[in-house]
């Protein structure tokens, strides 16, 4: 009996290969930032809703993740973003990650899935991320204050979109330039995304960091 194909090996569905050339990295990576990644989410966002019923049954009560005047959980919690469908945001993101590991280890134990499960999981992921980026506003313009745990939840739901969604484009057979041309530089697009965020929060809060030095 003759050994599978390496390529095939690493596959994580059931399609076979498209014509034009086999996946590289991402599918052996992406089961591990599903795995990884939503694990971290589902922790945060857990946390967060200890910390909120603790906030719920003592008013005095100050979050583990209220560090200073702007690293301030306290001050995020009790604002009306932080329940915007009328119950506390964490509450969506156990939800959702709870889905996302489940995937990440059923993908580990060589499961298979179809494209239709692929699209569903980026639609989630990119709504989840529309939410994240509102949150993100809210947060640095309107509230004035950063939520380290929420910000967790950010750092996790951008890459779990942006390759998820690779990974859909790739099962889909369509557009294989476009996605080859994305796989190339796959890290690039996150990387940017980061510093963009990252240098909003420090312009935001410029004069607060610069008293640090």
């Amino acid at each position: 009996m003759t050994a599978a194909p390496t390529e095939e090996i690493a596959r994580v569905t059931d399609e076979p290969a498209p014509a034009g050339g086999v996946p590289g990295p991402l599918p052996r990576f992406l089961p591990w930032l599903l795995t990884l990644g939503g694990a971290v989410g589902l922790v945060a966002a857990f946390t967060l809703t200890i910390e909120r019923l603790q906030l719920l049954q003592d008013p005095n009560y100050t979050p583990s993740c209220s560090i200073n005047p702007v690293l301030s959980c306290g001050s995020v919690m009790t604002t009306e973003q932080a329940a915007f469908f009328g119950f506390p945001n964490p509450l969506l993101g156990i939800g959702a990650f709870a889905v996302v590991v489940t995937t990440g280890v059923a993908l580990l134990a060589a499961a298979r899935f179809p494209l239709w499960w692929w699209a569903g999981l980026t639609a989630g992921a990119a709504l989840g991320t529309v939410f994240v980026h509102y949150l993100i506003v809210q947060s640095l313009y309107r509230i004035g204050a950063l939520c380290p745990y929420c910000m967790v939840v950010w750092a996790v739901t951008i890459p779990i979109f942006w390759y998820s969604a690779l990974a859909t484009l790739d099962r889909s057979g369509a557009a294989r330039g476009l996605y080859e041309g994305l796989r190339r530089y796959h890290a690039v697009p996150v990387v940017l995304w980061f510093v963009v965020i990252i240098g909003l929060a420090l312009q935001r809060f410029w004069t607060y960091w610069s008293s640090l030095l």
